[in-house]
């Protein structure tokens, strides 16, 4: 009977978890990066939902300009349409994009507009923090939000004033990058730890031979180029990113106050501790009633509102301390904390308060 329980047991129990991850999702290559570009532009073929142009004069500029490119003067003109939206386009020029390929733009609005459904991205240029034009965007602009309205309710839903339009932009300039030609590379750590680093130049040089990966630093890992990759640095880096390493982070508790969210990592601990928790709640409650002259009341009587005032305190009396033993893991500080009815909000005054004693052996990183 004790056997098949424990196989019972053995069956239902999670598999381990493997931490282990590949060295392409821990690193980034240097010099492999992308570049943000960014423009303004107009939209056109709106539904009465762009900017109003004696509100947004800088619209008002734009069109004006563009039509006198195309031959029509309207400087003394009073253009009165709602149907085009002055808009920021933004976008990522990805590492080694080649002249002739497309790339998503993002497009946002500047002025009043309220909707960008239906509308058409008017040929727009894009720089780089150079000053160089790198692409061109033009085309339809997919919005996901809409907005509705009546006399007396609105509906939104989404960002109806921001949208994106899909290989929306033509790249029409390189950047040099020429990544056969290094005689040495780095790798950058997304997120920089000693630990990490080091276990990453042991399995390269592990893979490779020894003297060939060395970590610098938390964030760097210095690779020297030797043997059969020392004129092909593209099939180095194909065989290394496939490598497996267990990456290692200090213990780091992060809390966003604004949402209430509590992330906490694995390798959170607390010593031996006592935690109480309880709020003083007051709640009032005015219940007014009215009395009013009987059938023969005297004259000028009048019917007057008599206040009832109701008054509720709580102080969760109810609630004890806990003791939090030492070294415990973290599914068992959550579970403890639960255990005395902690909601988020209150959750994140006692982490506080716990560091505060020095029994919390962890960072708080406070977003």
């Amino acid at each position: 009977m004790a056997t098949a329980v424990a196989v019972a047991a053995a069956l239902c129990a999670p598999p381990p978890a493997l931490a282990s991850s590949r060295i392409k999702d821990l690193v980034d290559i240097e010099g492999v990066r992308e570049n943000q570009l960014i423009g303004y532009g107009l939209v056109v073929g709106l539904n009465g939902t762009g900017d109003t142009l004696n509100n947004s004069p800088f619209t008002l500029q734009s069109l004006q300009a563009m039509l006198e490119r195309l031959g029509m003067n309207t400087r003394d003109a009073q253009l009165r349409t709602k149907n085009v939206a002055a808009v920021m386009v933004t976008a990522n020029l990805p590492a080694f994009s080649t002249h002739g390929s497309r790339i998503d733009v993002t497009v946002s609005t500047l002025g009043d507009s309220t909707n960008l459904q239906g509308g058409t991205l008017l040929v727009t240029p894009l720089l780089g923090a150079d000053g160089e034009v790198y692409a061109v965007a033009q085309g339809p602009v997919a919005v996901a939000g809409f907005n509705v309205e009546g006399e007396a309710a609105q509906v939104t839903r989404g960002v109806p004033t921001s949208g994106r339009i899909a290989n929306g932009a033509l790249i029409e300039r390189e950047i040099d990058f020429e990544l056969s030609q290094l005689a040495s590379l780095r790798l950058a750590l997304r997120n920089p730890d000693l630990t990490t680093a080091t276990r990453i130049a042991q399995s390269i040089n592990d893979y490779i031979g020894p003297g060939t990966a060395e970590a610098t630093d938390p964030a760097t890992v210095q690779i020297r180029m030797s043997g059969k990759y020392s004129s092909d640095i593209v099939s180095l880096l194909t065989d290394i990113e496939q490598l497996r390493v267990d990456p290692d982070q200090p213990a780091r508790v992060v809390i966003d106050e604004n949402s209430g969210i509590i992330v906490m990592g694995k390798d959170v601990r607390v010593s031996t501790v006592a935690v109480a928790q309880g709020n003083l709640t007051v709640t009032i409650t005015e219940t007014p009633e009215v009395s009013q002259p009987g059938a023969f009341a005297p004259f000028g009587a009048e019917t007057v509102e008599v206040p009832r005032t109701q008054i509720t305190v709580d102080d969760q009396s109810g609630n004890r301390m806990a003791i939090v033993d030492g070294g415990v893991s973290l599914q068992q500080l959550v579970d403890g904390l639960n255990a005395l009815g902690v909601g988020p909000r209150d959750l994140i005054s006692i982490l506080q308060a716990i560091k505060t004693s020095g029994s919390l052996q962890a960072d708080i990183e406070v977003m």
